[in-house]
């Protein structure tokens, strides 16, 4: 890849359009607008989630796995990612690094999951903004175990809208 440009304030703006693109995706996954994905993401985007166990060559294969995964009412997420290290290339390319922390709840199995791992992302700025042109995570690690081994748990499920 070319050589990363130098900070400016400019460029700032840019870093900033960027982590809304990546915050808009989180938060569309969690509330199950899946096909509300191509606002942030091209047509030919890519993803290898779980450290490519899940891969996919376009955004419908994606938005497909997504709707079938996580797209019942029982699956519940919470996906937040921060500590961004993006590089800007030139006027419409970037590369992101994101720390995510993710917890799942599925209801139907009873079961609840956490985990941290770490997004690597491409973007290309297009005539309506920043998009995401890769995405996926390695995981650094991910435990999983039944709802009913939390002493006292009760569930208050929210709207996804």
């Amino acid at each position: 890849m070319a050589e990363k440009l130098p900070v400016t304030s400019d460029l700032l703006v840019e870093l900033e359009l960027i982590k809304r693109a990546k915050y808009a995706y989180l938060r569309m996954v969690d509330q199950h607008r899946f096909d509300d994905l191509h606002e942030v993401m091209t047509d030919d985007c890519t993803a290898a989630y779980s450290d490519g166990e899940y891969s996919f060559d376009d955004l419908a294969s994606i938005t497909a796995f997504l709707h079938e995964n996580m797209g019942r009412d029982q699956f519940l997420s919470s996906h937040a990612c921060h500590h961004p290290e993006i590089d800007i290339y030139d006027d419409c390319t970037a590369t992101g690094i994101w720390k995510l922390e993710d917890q799942v709840i599925i209801t139907d199995f009873g079961v609840n999951l956490r985990g941290a791992a770490f997004y690597e992302d491409r973007y290309v700025k297009t005539d309506r903004g920043w998009k995401i042109t890769h995405t996926g995570y390695s995981r650094t690690f991910e435990e999983m175990h039944p709802a009913t081994s939390i002493e006292g748990l009760h569930l208050k499920m929210g709207e996804f809208s």
